[in-house]
């Protein structure tokens, strides 16, 4: 029998997300502002994803195996809503799990706005030619539905970031390859199916490319927010 959409949440996303709040809990701080940037992202989550994820429904990319999932909200079930929330916890947990050393004088220059902003057109030019084939449009979506998001953080602090690439790698790495493995099991178990018609076909270690790329654009999305919204934060104090 196929697993649920709330099982596969409750034994994958739950326990883990858990387990990271307890240790944020642990070694609290009493720094409330940092917190809230999790905060902050997680609507910022929900309100960007969630037109793109029911478009993407709807057009028939993926979909959901038959009983798998309790209700549905405009084309996407209920618990796709709380998959978005929970990894955008899950991954700011874990990146404020981390020791981010903050630099409060850092000061992009406009040659380094300018080079994040072309950096970001260039995934969004990727994107929309990928958009031009069915073969490639789910790839296509994720980057260019990305490219607006990194564009604006790569032109605030991609010379930042850069400064802290080895942790800044990790922060990523970790939750991506954790979110792909499980990902990768509930396509196997028929909790959603990709569409032959818009995926490319490819797949690393048995999980189709636009899978990965998502979870690495998303996971990117939220390690770079934190890291800059941290950078913000020491400069206002």
């Amino acid at each position: 029998m196929t697993t649920t959409y709330v099982a596969f949440l409750a034994a994958f996303v739950l326990p883990p997300l858990a387990v990271l709040a307890a240790l944020r809990v642990a070694r609290w701080d009493g720094d409330y502002r940092r917190l809230g940037g999790i905060g902050v992202l997680v609507v910022l989550a929900m309100v960007y994803t969630t037109p793109w994820d029911n478009y993407l429904v709807a057009r028939g990319v993926w979909w959901y195996g038959d009983g798998t999932v309790a209700a549905s909200l405009w084309h996407a079930p209920v618990e796709e809503y709380i998959f978005v929330a929970a990894q955008t916890l899950l991954t700011g947990l874990w990146v404020q799990s981390l020791p981010v050393r903050d630099d409060p004088d850092f000061l992009p220059t406009r040659r380094d706005a300018a080079a994040g902003l072309l950096a970001g057109v260039l995934v969004a030019a990727v994107g929309v030619a990928f958009l031009a084939r069915d073969a490639t449009f789910y790839l296509g979506a994720i980057l260019a539905w990305a490219a607006p998001v990194l564009a604006l953080q790569w032109a605030v602090g991609w010379r930042y970031l850069w400064a802290r690439r080895r942790l800044y790698g990790v922060a990523v790495a970790v939750p991506t390859l954790y979110l792909s493995t499980i990902d990768q099991w509930a396509i196997a178990d028929g909790i959603w199916v990709l569409a032959d018609q818009y995926t490319t076909g490819l797949s690393v270690l048995g999980l189709p490319v636009e899978e990965g790329a998502f979870f690495l654009v998303t996971n990117v999305f939220v390690t770079q927010g934190l890291v800059l919204y941290a950078w913000v934060v020491a400069r206002w104090r």
